[in-house]
């Protein structure tokens, strides 16, 4: 039999908190490694209970879960963090994956949702509020943007320009399906066809190529 998952909450708001826990104890995957309302304290829990899972608010009352996730990372090198938070807006949601996040909910999601996310999580995904991912894309379009593109450059339908992008963004191919909503083998089929438009074997060459070609500008 498996080991459960450890997963440590981080929410200062108690009804917020509980919901949170109820979403990990009712579980036959996951087991609740503790459960905390202030930075201290989960500064404290977070070396004590050993967890697999990081779920952490940004706005806590002595601090910012931001700084959380930075010594997460440096501490516990394999921990899958998610942030759960009200805030979508550019500054927070930009910040967070800066330092480490791999997912990033808001808080109106329901338990069934956060229940599935972590299960993405652990498993490598990228679980993403749909409107934050959208953003996110926006985001990368805004600071990849398409040049002038040469005569011989290949045409490339719109889902694997998004694909493209997230990959010069270093995701990996569970990251990018996470973000983008579609199956890993959805994946690796719109990557196929990307290395044969592009002429290419890896990831590392598509993105050259594409900047090359003018598909993208980084």
């Amino acid at each position: 039999m498996s080991q459960k998952s450890r997963i440590l909450v981080i929410e200062d708001d108690n009804h917020t908190r509980a919901r949170l826990c109820d979403a990990i104890t009712v579980s036959t995957s996951y087991t609740l490694a503790g459960a905390y309302g202030t930075l201290r304290q989960a500064k404290s829990g977070l070396l004590s209970d050993h967890p697999d899972v990081l779920l952490v608010d940004l706005g806590l009352p002595d601090g910012n879960g931001i700084d959380l996730i930075r010594i997460a990372i440096r501490e516990l090198p394999n921990i899958r963090i998610m942030v759960i938070s009200v805030y979508g807006d550019e500054c927070h949601v930009i910040k967070a994956i800066e330092a480490g996040a791999h997912g990033y909910l808001l808080k109106d999601s329901d338990a069934t949702h956060i229940a599935e996310s972590i299960g993405q999580l652990i498993d490598g995904g990228a679980p993403i509020t749909p409107s934050v991912a959208i953003y996110l894309l926006k985001r990368f379009q805004s600071t990849a943007l398409k040049t002038e593109v040469n005569a011989n450059a290949p045409t490339l339908t719109d889902r694997e320009h998004d694909v493209l992008l997230l990959i010069a963004k270093g995701l990996t191919y569970a990251e990018v399906s996470g973000a983008l909503s579609v199956s890993i083998n959805t994946m690796r089929v719109h990557m196929k066809n990307l290395f044969r438009k592009l002429a290419v074997n890896s990831r590392s060459e598509a993105v050259f190529e594409a900047m090359e070609k003018g598909i993208l500008k980084m």
